[in-house]
């Protein structure tokens, strides 16, 4: 049976803890379970106490983003491998990779890792922009995207190349991860390959090609694939003029 609301319980509500509820919710059950009187059951509430940090469901769901996007940037406040940073005063890794190249793969990673820690909200940070100006997007997301800038404009990028590589950076990040994160396994259960698909439904005469894939599709390394498929990006962007990123380049 359900606590019943009480003064207290509503005193201990604060907005990291509702986001946090609505982020498990949509977890476990997708995000057309999130309602606001779903999340004021799992937070033993009523209804009324959750507006009092977010104005409606889609005010929550910008919340959803901004609890994405604290965990990404969390992740990166601490998950520096201090083993592969440049020096100060250098501009390449110690792997030859230049600096900022290698705080964008960083960042990817970072956010893939949030992606596959939360998959179901994928859809809703991906989407949420089309909505939503700029500068009413959430505080996180805004610090991420500025983190972003910086990086390249550290590396000696002018403002309208590092918009670029911006861009494409984030076109590539959110496209990859869609696409990788697609449903394609029919039946987990399955240990052959081709019906744990459902590609044997399709017939081999029109779908040639798709059946081929079939090993590829069933098993990757998504972390070798999100590697190779940046770094693929990154090399036809343009060399910066000065690659100053740890150093006293260009501001």
């Amino acid at each position: 049976m359900d606590e019943p609301d009480t003064p207290e319980k509503r005193a201990r509500l604060n907005r990291p803890r509702v986001l946090a509820a609505a982020v498990a919710l949509v977890d476990r059950e997708g995000l057309a379970a999130l309602t606001m009187r779903r999340l004021a059951t799992d937070l033993h509430v009523e209804p009324m106490a959750i507006y009092r940090y977010t104005a409606g469901k889609e005010a929550l769901l910008d919340g959803l983003v901004e609890a994405f996007f604290t965990e990404v940037n969390e992740r990166l406040r601490t998950t520096a491998d201090t083993r592969t940073a440049p020096s100060s005063a250098a501009s390449r890794d110690s792997s030859g990779v230049p600096a900022w190249h290698a705080e964008l793969r960083r960042i990817a990673r970072a956010f893939a890792a949030t992606v596959h820690a939360h998959r179901e909200l994928l859809p809703v940070v991906a989407t949420r922009p089309l909505t939503v100006p700029v500068a009413r997007r959430p505080a996180p997301a805004l610090e991420l995207t500025e983190h972003i800038l910086a990086v390249l404009a550290r590396a000696g990028f002018d403002d309208a190349t590092a918009l670029t590589v911006y861009r494409a950076f984030v076109a590539w990040n959110l496209g990859r991860l869609l696409v990788d994160k697609r449903q394609v396994v029919d039946d987990p259960e399955e240990p052959d390959l081709l019906l744990r698909l459902g590609l044997h439904r399709l017939s081999a005469a029109e779908y040639p090609r798709l059946r081929a894939l079939v090993p590829q599709l069933a098993e990757y390394d998504d972390e070798q694939e999100l590697i190779a498929g940046l770094d693929s990006l990154l090399s036809g962007m343009p060399e910066p003029p000065l690659d100053a990123f740890y150093g006293g380049g260009a501001r």
